[in-house]
């Protein structure tokens, strides 16, 4: 079966890299995998092929706005392909239905974000589009595939839609993150009794800053934040530590591979405004760390301790008073990495016979 992808990862185009990987592996079991990734020229992405079955062609686009035109005209230079697959139902998702339609190839809607979410409206004047473009978008699909019981929930009250939905959570290497050593790490924080984590991007819709107002609030002087990941916010968030006078306790370590300080940390905290799935929440239970997280993705399925927004720092006090120690991963469906692999292909294929019904 010939399957075109759609999406916006651009570290698909990196040999080796964990999303390259997966994708390679996707494509041994269709046969004919390929992969269209928004990107700017400047990125300096080439068209390579991750195995025989599996070939990724950038954009490589002068700007942002023709993202959808560059993908368009790719594809007509393709084999025609039997399913189409994008990786959201906003942009890549129009794009994707536009070329379905021209190539005659069922529609397979992919959906990671909780566009439900007040906080997703809230955040830009385009994502109140994105969420008007998406009911266009999953009316026409054949199939949908969500990565959590929150998003289908919503689609299905709000959308109606006909297309049947399969609830796919994202893969996490479970038995990696419960095997992690800490190393190093053990001794450069040492010195603190209470080591809290909090691993993200640092962009607005992660609100680290709540992080960080809630440890200056509730944490004791024997206790350190430190925070994996790097994002438009980190200067702001540097300044605000100086402000709240915690700067010398917030450690800034920037993109890390995040298993060595899982295996160090006391709470992992998870403040984002929202999630369409919270793989950090998944990867620090799996961990066997305990997580303090908002009401977003999979928090309260999952085991971790849900907090509102307004209570987040006496949630946090009330954890280093009498808060469990160890975290519990509940629900998590796949026991390798074949099983998600296997499931997410069998998804996509069926949306070739609900085309062709």
């Amino acid at each position: 079966m010939r399957v075109l992808a759609i999406g916006s990862d651009r570290s698909i185009a990196i040999a080796r890299s964990e999303s390259a990987r997966r994708h390679a592996a996707y494509g041994s079991r269709f046969g004919d995998l390929r992969i269209i990734v928004f990107s700017l020229e400047s990125q300096r992405l080439a068209t390579y092929a991750l195995s025989v079955e599996t070939h990724v062609y950038p954009t490589s686009s002068s700007w942002r706005g023709l993202y959808g035109w560059g993908a368009f005209w790719i594809a007509l230079k393709l084999p025609k392909p039997d399913v189409v697959t994008v990786q959201d139902p906003f942009e890549t998702g129009l794009i994707g239905w536009i070329i379905a339609r021209v190539r005659g190839a069922a529609f397979h809607v992919q959906v990671h974000t909780d566009m439900f979410a007040p906080a997703f409206r809230r955040l830009s004047l385009a994502n109140r589009c994105r969420v008007f473009l998406a009911r266009f978008i999953v009316h026409r699909a054949d199939r949908i595939r969500v990565v959590s019981k929150r998003i289908k929930d919503g689609i299905e009250k709000k959308y109606a839609p006909r297309a049947p939905i399969t609830v796919l959570p994202i893969y996490t290497d479970v038995a990696r993150l419960k095997d992690a050593r800490a190393g190093a790490l053990s001794g450069r924080f040492a010195r603190y009794r209470w080591k809290f984590l909090v691993v993200a991007r640092l962009e607005p819709e992660k609100d680290v800053t709540l992080a960080l107002e809630s440890f200056a609030e509730a944490a004791p002087q024997d206790a350190c934040l430190i925070v994996v990941g790097d994002g438009r916010e980190r200067h702001a968030l540097e300044a605000r530590a100086t402000q709240l006078g915690v700067a010398n306790r917030v450690f800034f370590e920037g993109t890390q591979d995040a298993a060595a300080y899982y295996a160090i940390a006391d709470l992992v905290l998870v403040p984002s405004r929202f999630e369409g799935y919270g793989r950090v929440i998944v990867e620090a239970l799996a961990a066997g760390k305990p997580v303090l997280a908002t009401d977003v993705g999979v928090a309260g399925e999952s085991g971790a301790i849900v907090s509102s927004r307004e209570n987040f720092s006496d949630a946090l006090r009330g954890w280093i008073d009498n808060g469990p120690r160890e975290g519990t991963l509940a629900g998590y469906p796949y026991g390798s990495f074949d099983q998600y692999a296997d499931a997410y292909a069998t998804d996509i294929v069926a949306s070739r016979a609900k085309h062709l019904a």
